[in-house]
């Protein structure tokens, strides 16, 4: 399939989505109504939005649901407080932190966390803080009806990523990468040491954890396990089409239980991010701060989703920048 083509089906994949998940996701997409504003603003990350959307219904203090959160895509502008914050919807986890960033920077308070899927990339200052509450996973997955092998290496994932590798078992390969401000792009392109080379096909409209833009044999791409199991469960839309998760270096990615496999290579903790200055607030530190706080004690919800639970949730020791 040629480029062009491709970009056509990351398009329609990203609207098609966003009219299944209204319909049919038991978390709403953006708070509902959108006028409930409540007390704590978040977005970014895709993977863990729907997460978010679920522990926006459960936590709550005496003033309500506490967790209002914004999906990764959907309308072109979100507005996050009742007064004036009309901003771009950020589309990923570093577009989320950089929403934050923004807020924090010109005091408008319009963002008060970042979804994140992906830990620190820039540490030149502790400005914010990344506050894990879940572990998750990222595979690589094919077509259900491929002839790929079901198992690829570090070394033979980085080699398709970098070119090197351009078929297996007759087929010839399509690496393929979502939008550039996605965690979990990030994330998998670390795990693998890859930098892409220019057979990989991706542009911004390739949104990640959608199967459906798998439409051919040698088409490979990033998945989130916690996504693909919550997706398969119906616990959110099921976006995988034909998509089938890949074990790396002979481990699966879960297990019979559909549960994560500790040993696999490539597990990684989920965060909400925070400014490190608002670490006292009252909110804040309630919802996110530490092993009791609302968000670490609503374990089922966590699960639900698919991701595992981690023990240093609500941890506070990991700042940066960016």
């Amino acid at each position: 399939m040629n480029v062009k083509s491709r970009l056509r089906i990351g398009a329609g994949v990203g609207a098609v989505a966003l009219g299944l998940g209204v319909l049919a996701a038991p978390a709403y997409a953006d708070p509902n109504p959108i006028t409930d504003y409540r007390q704590l603003a978040g977005v970014g990350s895709d993977t863990t939005q729907d997460v978010m959307n679920g522990l926006g219904d459960v936590v709550t203090n005496g003033n309500g649901k506490i967790i209002a959160s914004w999906n990764a895509t959907g309308s072109a502008t979100i507005k996050t407080k009742a007064n004036g914050c009309v901003i771009n919807r950020p589309n990923g986890s570093s577009a989320g932190i950089d929403a934050l960033r923004t807020a924090v920077d010109t005091s408008t308070g319009c963002v008060d966390f970042a979804r994140s899927s992906r830990g620190v990339a820039d540490s030149s200052t502790q400005d914010l803080t990344w506050i894990p509450f879940g572990k998750d996973a990222v595979s690589w997955a094919k077509r259900s009806d491929s002839a790929l092998p079901t198992n690829l290496t570090d070394i033979q994932l980085r080699d398709i990523y970098e070119c090197r590798l351009t078929s297996l078992n007759g087929v010839s390969i399509t690496p393929i990468l979502p939008q550039s401000q996605s965690g979990t792009r990030a994330f998998f392109l670390s795990s693998i040491q890859a930098t892409p080379g220019t057979c990989v096909q991706t542009s911004e409209s390739i949104q990640e954890n959608d199967g459906r833009v798998l439409d051919s044999a040698g088409d490979i791409v990033p998945f989130s396990v916690a996504q693909y199991t919550a997706q398969e469960t119906e616990a959110v839309t099921d976006r995988r089409g034909a998509a089938v998760l890949g074990s790396v270096n002979g481990q699966a990615p879960r297990d019979e239980n559909l549960e994560l496999n500790p040993a696999f290579p490539y597990l990684r903790d989920v965060f909400n991010v925070v400014p490190t200055s608002k670490l006292s607030d009252t909110v804040i530190a309630e919802t996110f701060v530490g092993s009791g706080s609302k968000v670490c004690q609503a374990a089922d919800t966590i699960t639900k989703y698919g991701f595992g639970t981690v023990s240093n949730c609500g941890s506070t020791s990991l700042k940066g920048e960016r």
